[in-house]
């Protein structure tokens, strides 16, 4: 009879999104006022898009799953997984399925996520209407194996789109032994988080991994007639490629809210409390559109998850997402990149502060106006991104040497922030949280993970959580980032 009291929560989506809000509803144990139904159109478990790298250089769906689907039933959340919802009926409450069920709710989160953007391209598809043999996107566990199975050495291959997806892709392709050139139409890698100097540096360091880069030039045709062959480039010139992957960015997926008649702009309109204009509708995620903004980076949308939860349990009836400053903390192609705020000056009375290191590969930047941090870029050493994350977030004053922040240890700070910075941004997990649980008995990562929560986020910190277990551990054993000792 319990049950039946309680409200029904159905989340659409089951990407990264969906496993936070999950997590924070059981923080709140909201399972005592919900019964919670995610609707999943892929047969796993969330898992972390940001390490799909992994499984198409060979790797398992487990090793960068954050819930398999036993979770789901342990934490009393039913999973509808390998199904689509295709409408939703935000009047009668209810939502259909691609297998012609009808689910009822009384509360409806959209955490459809994004899907990949798909440029205009002559000759990706074949007269039919399907996708030609060989051209494939970047973005889920499925689009993975299929290159897997469709790559072999010695192929050539084209990624279009020098973003972070795009040079995880090519590295990934460089390692299972295909010749790969990366396509980017800016003059700049990463444009969206480096400079021209940072985006250079990068360049280099991919380039010695045997990996080609093209820049300022834009793919206009795919040639084939029954599968891709070649490429035909905007300056006109053809390249072979028998395997063309596009990681041009992404697309919110918005279809089915617009079709129920929910407010969507560039993505689905939310306010500070993450609601909808139609009662009992709600969105999170890249999905999302606040106050003009739509956010795809970790950290944003982990604090919109906190606030819908608060939202939806009344756990804090006053929660409200006011925005969120932007940084990333990657490892990219194995490269340590670091990006906040402005990447180019914009005032006269801007500072720029720049370090540069040639032959080691390493590029430190820092904007700072009005004596506090606007902007920070490292490529090739993030040793001080947590202490430039938290000077940036909080508005804190620079020490009067601005290269302090850079040089020492505690990045020129007293108090708790020289002592313990944070090591986790999604998770906001202090080296000195980490040491204590180490020493508590958490000596391997998946340990450790499991206890901190630390590096189940974006995961780029799990190699700092490797050395520290090394540093730290009782035992006198190497533990690598996949948690094995060696």
């Amino acid at each position: 009879m319990i049950f039946d009291m309680k409200k029904r929560l159905a989340i659409i989506g089951n990407r990264m999104a969906t496993g936070r809000l999950l997590d924070e509803l059981s923080r709140r144990n909201a399972g005592r006022m919900y019964a919670i139904t995610v609707f999943g159109e892929e047969p796993h478990g969330c898992y972390n898009r940001i390490l799909l790298g992994r499984v198409l250089s060979g790797g398992t769906t487990d090793e960068i799953t954050l819930k398999s689907p036993a979770w789901y039933a342990q934490n009393d959340v039913t999973l509808e997984s390998g199904v689509r919802v295709e409408k939703v009926d935000t009047v009668a409450r209810q939502l259909v399925t691609t297998d012609s069920e009808t689910h009822s709710y009384d509360a409806v989160v959209f955490a459809t996520g994004s899907a990949a953007f798909i440029p205009k391209i002559d000759g990706l598809r074949l007269a039919e209407g399907t996708v030609k043999p060989g051209v494939f996107v970047f973005r889920t566990v499925a689009d993975c194996t299929a290159m897997r199975a469709y790559a072999h050495p010695a192929a050539s291959a084209v990624v279009v789109g020098g973003g972070l997806l795009g040079l995880e892709a090519a590295k990934s392709l460089c390692d299972l032994g295909l010749h790969v050139t990366v396509l980017q139409n800016s003059d700049t890698l990463m444009n969206a988080q480096l400079d021209k100097l940072g985006g250079d540096m990068l360049r280099r360091a991919i380039e010695k991994m045997g990996i080609y880069v093209r820049t300022g030039v834009s793919t206009q045709e795919v040639i084939g007639d029954d599968k891709a062959t070649a490429v035909r480039l905007s300056d006109g010139s053809v390249f072979p490629a028998e395997l063309v992957v596009l990681a041009c960015g992404i697309a919110p997926r918005t279809e089915v809210a617009k079709a129920a008649n929910v407010p969507v702009k560039r993505a689905i309109v939310v306010n500070d409390r993450m609601s909808t204009a139609i009662p009992g509708v709600y969105a999170v995620g890249e999905c999302a559109e606040h106050d003009g903004k739509v956010y795809g980076l970790v950290e944003p949308i982990w604090d919109q998850c906190g606030v819908l939860a608060d939202v939806l349990t009344a756990a804090n009836p006053r929660a409200r997402y006011t925005g969120s400053k932007v940084y990333a903390r990657l490892k990219v192609v194995g490269v340590e990149v670091a990006s906040m705020g402005l990447t180019e000056s914009e005032r006269d009375t801007d500072e720029v502060i720049q370090v540069i290191e040639d032959r080691k590969g390493i590029y430190r930047k820092l904007i700072v106006r009005d004596g506090k941090l606007a902007g920070a870029m490292l490529v090739g050493s993030a040793e001080a991104a947590p202490v430039l994350i938290q000077l940036y977030d909080r508005g804190d004053p620079l020490p009067p040497n601005r290269l302090d922040v850079l040089a020492s240890p505690g990045g020129g700070l007293s108090g708790p922030e020289a002592a313990g910075p944070e090591v986790c941004n999604c998770h906001h997990v202090t080296e000195g949280a980490l040491v204590e649980a180490i020493k508590g008995g958490c000596t391997t990562l998946p340990m450790l993970s499991e206890c901190t929560k630390a590096g189940t986020g974006c995961g780029s910190c799990r190699g700092q959580l490797a050395n520290l277990l090394l540093k730290h551990a009782p035992r006198a054993e190497a533990v690598g980032a996949n948690g094995v000792a060696h």
